[in-house]
């Protein structure tokens, strides 16, 4: 090992931020250098409102932050970027021709439709061994087909793919990221047949790289912008890949969740499985760092709990979230938790009253107040946690003895004990910032600043990130509907 710096660029659904990792022998510090708020736009199209991703705003913020770790840094050798899943740009002579759709928009409904006539669910799954979410890129990408948008393009770009475009040139398609479109056969190559048969021109979507692979310098304008100039590196660019390299974790005998705005809930496995069973229970086969399949069932996540606060807070209500906690840690169990699935909780708004209505129509009790509808998320968070890991093992034959959970979920300490207790085995909580540590180490690891494979990684992890464990309580009897 070598004494370095690496730079994490990490875009989550609701805000990003820019890491520094101070890497000098047997020690990593961890720090954030930008953090700044990632909030879509509503735009008027002629007939309706779309749900765009301000992306140029975006870069502008992560310009901001590198030039802030190029002051901070005295040996700044490579630079990643992540971001979540599905979304993308089209470009036509290198230029963005709009801003990227959200993926809460609702015109992926009819993209859904529009394969679905072409191939059914099973067949599709078949090939690409990819969970049923109504946003996929592949449903995405058929209603920009349909609308006529296709035309214009000659390239799709996911959105860590065209930040890393912007920085060095380069149009690529990173392969964990790439996993999740729907695109990709089982072994990993895009689907051209599949491609074909939607009518999306397979020349649309440029080389498929390795997480980890070295893409070359800034672009001499970004690095006279941003005052200094470094390598880019192609990290595990899905945010959830780069989360699941750096869970301390030993694959063998344990699941993870990695828990933000979504709860990734799996296990890690040599190869796919895309059987029946495995497409019955929704599950996916996603590609993750060193080619390790991330085998997961995607849970609504932290967004059920950060959206409904930010539904009391527009209703005039102070709220304080670490207080709320404290209080519903104190507050008894709802007797029904509710299906974190259901895609009404699927788009902004008013989050309380869809979950109030979710109780009323099966004829129970809906949550009272805040500290009841906090402690009913969370419960019914934990009790979709506890089915996915049992299911994972069940259907991929992983002997799991523990669960660890990463990510903001991480740092819920009532989050944390109610699905110890559901799942009846410890879960081990940390790192909290699994995504940018996934990201620099892959990163470090490709400027040859640190060794190893994934395993090697991985116990490095654990020596500067000693875990909190949580042990099961007394077994619950909330009852699931």
């Amino acid at each position: 090992m070598m004494s370095a710096q690496v730079a994490a660029v990490d875009l989550g659904a609701t805000s990003g931020r820019v890491m520094v990792a101070d890497i000098d022998g047997d020690r990593l510090d961890m720090r954030t250098v930008a953090r700044f708020a990632n909030d879509p736009v509503n735009l008027w199209n002629g007939a309706g409102n779309e749900l765009r991703w301000n992306v140029p705003t975006m870069y502008g913020h992560v310009i901001d932050g590198l030039t802030r770790a190029g002051r901070d840094c005295d040996n700044l050798v490579g630079v990643g970027v992540d971001s979540w899943a599905v979304d993308y740009g089209l470009l036509r002579d290198g230029r963005l021709l709009s801003s990227p759709m959200h993926y809460r928009d609702a015109r992926t409904e009819r993209g859904v439709e529009l394969v679905h006539d072409v191939l059914d669910a099973s067949e599709l799954y078949r090939r690409n061994g990819i969970q049923f979410l109504p946003f996929n890129t592949v449903y995405q990408l058929a209603a920009e087909r349909a609308d006529g948008l296709l035309d214009l393009a000659d390239t799709v770009l996911l959105v860590p793919d065209l930040l890393t475009y912007w920085l060095t040139g380069q149009r690529v398609a990173e392969r964990t990221n790439a996993s999740t479109t729907g695109l990709l056969a089982l072994d990993g190559t895009w689907d051209r047949d599949l491609m074909t048969r939607l009518g999306l021109p397979h020349t649309l979507f440029p080389d498929i790289v390795e997480a980890g692979s070295r893409r070359g310098p800034l672009l001499p304008t970004v690095a006279r912008q941003i005052g200094f100039s470094t390598e880019v590196v192609s990290v595990a660019s899905h945010d959830t890949a780069s989360a699941v390299a750096a869970v301390p974790m030993d694959p063998e005998h344990a699941a993870y969740i990695s828990c933000g705005t979504w709860g990734l809930v799996g296990v890690e496995l040599d190869g796919p499985i895309a059987t029946d069973a495995a497409r019955e229970a929704n599950f996916t086969n996603e590609v993750g760092a060193d080619q390790r399949i991330r085998f997961l069932h995607n849970v609504m996540g932290l967004w059920l709990l950060t959206e409904t606060i930010r539904q009391y807070e527009r209703d005039g209500h102070d709220v304080e979230l670490s207080e709320l906690l404290a209080r519903a840690a104190q507050a008894p169990a709802p007797p029904i938790v509710f299906d974190t699935d259901d895609p009404r909780f699927l788009p902004p708004g008013d989050l309380p009253s869809r979950i109030s209505a979710w109780y009323n129509e099966r004829d129970h009790t809906p949550p009272a107040g805040p500290v009841q509808m906090v402690r009913a998320i969370l419960e019914s968070l934990a009790a979709a946690f506890a089915s996915a890991v049992c299911t994972a093992a069940e259907l991929s034959g992983v002997d799991v003895r523990a669960v660890h959970m990463v990510g903001g979920g991480s740092r819920n300490e009532l989050l944390c004990q109610l699905t110890a207790d559901r799942i009846g085995m410890p879960l081990l909580a940390g790192p909290v910032e699994a995504t940018a540590l996934g990201n620099v180490l892959l990163t470090a690891r490709a400027q040859h600043v640190v060794g190893g494979d994934l395993a090697t990684l991985r116990a490095r992890v654990a020596q500067w990130f000693p875990v909190r464990r949580y042990l099961p309580r007394t077994s619950r009897t909330t009852a699931v509907v």
